[in-house]
């Protein structure tokens, strides 16, 4: 099995900001892999709407004029990405992308873990 170790984002995000966030998601991703992430990877919601399941619009507590964002960061287990975290936090780039009032959604909004991979292909 393999022992990868998966940071998780869930984040509502106004869908007027969509375009501002995909221009920080670009930034952070070249972060993360400069300084080792294995993956990085930002999704947007497309098809949220589902019957007699919890949609992710429901989990994250989006509003009407909202979508969610759905990302995840792949790491060779957990002391490489509390490696790779401690240096992303250490550049002044991600403060510089990450000034209050100026992000793209409510970053208190933000659903965020650090996973074990249990099964992978």
């Amino acid at each position: 099995m393999s022992q990868f170790y998966v940071d998780g984002f869930v984040i509502p995000i106004p869908s007027g900001n969509v375009e501002k966030y995909r221009e920080i998601a670009e930034q952070a991703c070249r972060l993360w892999i400069e300084h080792g992430a294995l993956e990085y990877r930002e999704c947007i919601g497309d098809d949220l709407t589902v019957k007699d399941q919890l949609s992710f619009l429901t989990l994250a507590g989006a509003k009407p004029d909202e979508t969610v964002a759905f990302a995840w960061i792949t790491y060779r287990d957990r002391a490489h990405r509390d490696e790779v975290n401690a240096k992303v936090m250490a550049d002044p780039r991600i403060h510089a992308m990450c000034k209050e009032g100026e992000m793209p959604f409510d970053c208190t909004r933000m659903a965020y873990g650090g996973f074990k991979t249990i099964v992978a292909s």
